[in-house]
């Protein structure tokens, strides 16, 4: 049943104006079809990620989204932080940090946060 569907990731916000600037200026995704007043729909890739307004909204604690970048993670991080991106730095065994950037061996991941807090995740994977 599922293992033949689409999946979409949804994220909960308390401004929908102020995530419009966020996930469409600042991350450059182009909205889709089914946006609208109450909810907004970008396009990333062959899925779509869901933002609507919650009074819940950044209250998750884990990751909300996550992009597998490859090798592009570095320009993308500089590209992020040159908008004003602000990355997390998390004290994690076997980790360097350095640039926005946490590396594990060949493996690299950079988090940072929407303007409610909803944790966004991009990695060296894909």
């Amino acid at each position: 049943m599922l293992k033949d569907r689409n999946s979409s990731a949804i994220v909960a916000v308390s401004d929908l104006k102020r995530a419009r600037t966020f996930y469409a200026d600042t991350l450059g995704l182009p909205e889709g079809e089914g946006s609208g007043d109450d909810v907004l729909v970008f396009r990333t890739g062959a899925t779509s990620l869901v933002v609507y307004p919650s009074e819940f909204a950044g209250t998750n604690r884990a990751n909300a989204v996550v992009w597998a970048v490859g090798d592009e993670i570095g320009a993308i991080v500089a590209d992020l932080r040159g908008k004003g991106v602000v990355f997390e730095q998390y004290d994690m065994e076997g980790a360097t940090f350095a640039d926005g950037i946490h590396r594990f061996g060949d493996f690299r991941a950079a988090w940072f946060k929407d303007p409610d807090g909803n944790i966004l995740h991009v990695n060296s994977e894909g």
